[in-house]
């Protein structure tokens, strides 16, 4: 959940950069971030960039791994259909698979019954050469997932690029996606050692990444949410106190995001839950 509303927001904030990643033919300078929200029975595409010019319509979906029920190729066929029955455009569908994986289903790039047939493009970030990631600040999140011999050297060069973006703000957010994403094949002390900035509980992408889980209703979005940041600002988390959090109801999850400011060491937090009413 926390990587996949990470790229959302990416994709949400930062429309231009990944149409020019993914179709660098087409003219970006007027493109506009429609409704995710597809009807008849309502679902939600991850990401919908529209393209005034080319009268394009970019379609992003995120996947950290294929996920079985339903399909991929069912859901980009479903996706195209509302599309295009609301939008009667052109529609570029892209999946983009953010953790190497030796699935077969990353290399499937349609959905084809009988007569029949539907295509779309496949990214596998861990495939991609990390260049362009490297030279937009909006790409840098995904950059330590890109192809690379050394991950860790890769993940310092990201970090050292994060810094030098101007706008404060903006770096910010950066670095706090970063952070989050970088968690996908790095463990938590090499991401604390090269981020060392607390700017999770500052940035609006921590706000935004909590209200995605109220607007959702997903208890295990929030979990997922108090978990990341913990990791962020403690180091790795044991198995059974991972467990103690995901057995939290939703008004202790609360409690325990507002009393993490105070938290210093693994330590506070094992005696936060200690201190819980049984």
């Amino acid at each position: 959940m926390a990587f996949d509303n990470t790229c959302k927001f990416l994709a949400t904030q930062n429309p231009i950069s990944f149409v020019r990643l993914l179709l660098p033919q087409v003219n970006a300078s007027n493109v506009q971030v429609i409704k995710t929200e597809l009807s008849t029975e309502p679902v939600r595409a991850d990401s919908l960039i529209l393209l005034k010019a080319a009268d394009t319509i970019l379609h992003l979906e995120f996947e950290r791994v294929p996920k079985p029920n339903p399909p991929l190729p069912e859901r980009m066929i479903d996706y195209w259909l509302r599309l295009y029955r609301k939008y009667h455009c052109t529609i570029e569908q892209v999946v983009i698979f953010l953790k190497q994986t030796n699935s077969p289903e990353v290399y499937v790039d349609r959905f084809q019954v009988q007569n029949t047939l539907h295509t779309y493009r496949v990214l596998r970030l861990w495939e991609q050469d990390p260049a362009p990631f490297l030279n937009d600040a909006a790409l840098l999140p995904l950059a330590p997932l890109t192809r690379s011999n050394a991950p860790r050297d890769l993940l310092q060069q990201v970090a050292e690029a994060t810094r030098k973006i101007p706008d404060p703000n903006q770096r910010k957010e950066i670095i706090a996606c970063t952070a989050i994403m970088s968690g996908l094949i790095h463990n938590p002390e090499i991401i604390q050692d090269l981020f060392r900035e607390d700017l999770l509980e500052d940035s609006s992408f921590y706000q935004f990444i909590l209200q995605k889980g109220r607007q959702e209703g997903l208890q295990e979005g929030r979990q997922e949410a108090v978990l990341m940041m913990l990791r962020h600002k403690l180091g790795k988390i044991a198995a059974e106190t991972e467990e103690k959090i995901y057995n939290l109801s939703f008004t202790q999850l609360q409690g325990l995001m507002e009393a993490m400011p105070n938290f210093q060491q693994q330590q506070d937090l094992t005696e936060w839950l200690a201190s819980i009413p049984q």
